[in-house]
């Protein structure tokens, strides 16, 4: 894909006060992050004729310059295949005129990114149903559950500020491997993202984020448990690596897991990482109602509770 001419895009009332780089993300898709950074900071890109910063946040009615760009790599702005977007459509739970809400299914990343060329993001813009719509918050690919998304620029920014504040109650079903002693644990341990060759991984780090998780266990199995896990901070992997730090990995995660562990799991049907995020509560906020929602349980993981 590639733009021939310049574009001077105005900004509207949905990007009021939205970072350029966010805004050019939006207007270049497939571009990659360090591309649309080049661009800025080489001056190509201008503000009411004016140099700017990646960081410099615009305001409505301001014009913005994007000059012409060529896509290195079609395949980045592949268009999702049908089946994606059919699947996104029946997997709604709510929707009103601020907020969509899906049950992520397992295997979709939530937007596109190194070796994956499109997620959640980019199959329902390619629905062109929204004017605007955005991620409010991320789950992991292998991860299924609620996934909240924004419909206008206000209702982001008071999803993104409630995450930022701990103003939202986040809730998961989690298998772990191990029969479980006790009641509810807390896990108050701070997480580092770290790169092992050409992969990011997640670690406790004394001084990394801080991150606490809380572990309650719902129905005790031979081999396994099965925890409703709150989260008080939204970390990447955080569940995943809080479950290893209590001695119960969470079963069929290749990551963190052990080989030894998920393997019988396998043997019974297990095909997935048993991670399900079922519940967000959003609280009431001015103009915007209370938000509870519900992500029920996919089949496959409620079939293999079953067996077990």
């Amino acid at each position: 894909m590639e733009w021939n001419e310049v574009r001077h895009i105005k900004v509207d009332a949905n990007s009021d006060g939205q970072r350029i780089d966010n805004f050019l993300m939006k207007h270049l898709p497939g571009v990659p992050k360090s591309a649309v950074y080049r661009l800025v900071r080489s001056g190509q890109v201008r503000v009411d004729g004016g140099r700017a910063k990646p960081e410099r946040k615009l305001v409505a009615a301001e014009s913005v310059r994007i000059p012409p760009v060529r896509l290195q790599d079609p395949a980045e702005a592949v268009r999702p295949p049908d089946r994606v977007l059919n699947e996104l459509r029946e997997s709604v739970i709510h929707e009103d005129e601020h907020y969509l809400v899906i049950n992520k299914p397992e295997g979709l990343s939530s937007h596109g990114g190194t070796g994956q060329l499109y997620g959640v993001i980019e199959a329902i813009r390619a629905w062109e149903k929204y004017e605007f719509i955005e991620l409010c918050h991320r789950l992991d690919r292998d991860t299924s559950g609620v996934l909240l998304l924004a419909k206008n620029r206000k209702a982001l920014l008071r999803a993104q500020q409630a995450f930022k504040n701990h103003e939202i109650t986040k809730r998961y079903f989690a298998l772990v491997h191990g029969r479980w002693k006790g009641e509810d644990r807390d896990c108050d341990a701070a997480l580092v993202k770290v790169r092992l060759g050409d992969q990011h991984h997640v670690q406790l780090d004394e001084e990394g984020k801080p991150s606490l998780s809380r572990f309650s266990p719902r129905s005790k199995f031979k081999d396994a448990t099965l925890c409703e896990v709150e989260i008080f901070s939204g970390r990447t992997h955080q569940i995943r690596v809080h479950a290893l730090a209590l001695g119960h990995p969470v079963a069929g995660d290749a990551k963190y897991g052990e080989r030894d562990q998920n393997h019988p799991m396998r043997e019974k049907g297990l095909k997935r990482m048993f991670l399900h995020a079922h519940f967000l509560q959003l609280k009431q906020e001015g103009d915007f109602p209370k938000l509870l929602l519900n992500a029920p349980m996919p089949d496959e993981l409620r079939n293999f509770l079953q067996k077990l």
